[in-house]
């Protein structure tokens, strides 16, 4: 039976990664229904987060459902929210077990879900691939329980980690394989995030492109003072794509009124004594607008900040087989690091793409 119940389990696990991206606020979850070893029901949170991934598994299963066992990789919910609980419809529907994953630290949910399906007679196992589930549901984790999104931090280097020529050039450290790559985990995300440097240097478009998805993730921009200006790329695109700036207070209101006439969304933010955003309070911004998965770009002043404040929780890396020497443009800007310390990550994996080499790395905590 414990097998079988992780089988399932990471099965339902990999229908809820189809979410990834599309569903915030709410978590990708993902459902597999079974009846006498046969799976006769799958499916996963839709875009926007509803319908939910039990009521899409068991409308495929129908009749089939009564007297099926239910993977579910988070907690049923238990509340009347948008729709109805999804442990009342698998009550409604004869299952007659149910294993999942983790419980919904939600408060209107925690443990209220599987008290129904307990109380409606329902065997509940708890905790099976509990690991892999929280990994995957980062982001809605530490939204619910510390009010910010996962942050994954990428960087393109050359194996000198340099991000630039010494003139400035930086278009293409790595190959189109690698580009390709990105733009998929930007899809993954729900929100692209780059700083204003980046945005002036690069004018970036920060879209998922040649992919075929239709849900495109907001773009984000971290400037204090508004200096992008609206005619960019990104300004001009608002409107197809959203935008979010991130601002302080002391922009000028003519930037926020470009900024507003093109059509992005303009998020206040605290700044430290310098002037610069506070990170901290720009991440938990984002959080308090739903966000669970941001995927930051660049560029090195910013990665360098969030870092620092320890609200990276992926690290992927690019290598590219280049050198640019001391004159080039390091990755991250000043770390103040004084002294060598214990492992600040842990390697995720290692893959070949194209000509370059992807590391991943997560934060130890």
């Amino acid at each position: 039976m414990a097998d079988d119940d992780g089988r399932y389990m990471r099965m339902a696990l990999g229908l809820a990664a189809r979410g990834l991206g599309t569903v915030w606020p709410n978590p990708a979850v993902g459902c597999v229904l079974v009846r006498d070893g046969v799976v006769v029901g799958r499916g996963w949170t839709q875009p926007g987060g509803r319908p939910h991934a039990e009521v899409r598994a068991l409308a495929q299963a129908g009749a089939a459902a009564r007297g099926a066992t239910a993977y579910v990789t988070l907690e049923p919910c238990a509340h009347h929210g948008k729709t109805p609980p999804c442990a009342e419809a698998l009550i409604a529907a004869g299952v007659v077990r149910v294993v999942t994953a983790l419980t919904d630290p939600d408060s209107r949910v925690s443990g209220r879900g599987h008290a129904m399906l307990r109380a409606a007679g329902i065997p509940v196992t708890e905790g099976v691939e509990a690991e892999a589930a929280h990994r995957a549901n980062l982001g809605f984790l530490l939204r619910v329980r510390e009010g910010r999104p996962m942050v994954t931090l990428k960087l393109a280097l050359t194996l000198d980690a340099r991000i630039a020529t010494a003139s400035g050039e930086s278009r293409w450290i790595t190959g189109p394989e690698a580009r390709r790559r990105v733009h998929l985990m930007r899809a993954r995300h729900d929100a692209v995030l780059v700083g204003s440097g980046t945005a002036r240097a690069d004018d970036p478009d920060l879209t998922v492109r040649d992919l075929g998805i239709d849900r495109q993730p907001v773009r984000i921009v971290t400037d204090s003072r508004l200096g992008v200006s609206a005619d960019s790329r990104l300004g001009r695109g608002a409107r197809q794509s959203p935008v979010w700036m991130l601002h302080g207070p002391h922009a000028p209101a003519a930037a926020r009124e470009a900024w507003s006439a093109r059509g992005a969304e303009l998020v206040p933010c605290a700044t430290d004594p310098m002037g610069r955003l506070d990170v901290g309070a720009a991440v938990r911004a984002l959080g308090a607008r739903g966000l669970t998965r941001v995927f930051c770009e660049g560029g090195g002043g910013l990665g360098a900040s969030l870092i620092a404040a320890g609200l990276v929780d992926e690290l992927v890396v690019f290598s590219a087989g280049r050198l640019f020497g001391a004159d080039g443009t390091p990755g991250l800007a000043g770390l103040g690091v004084t002294r060598i310390g214990p492992r600040d990550w842990a390697l995720d994996g290692v893959e070949s793409v194209g000509s370059d080499l992807m590391h991943r790395w997560r934060r130890l905590r």
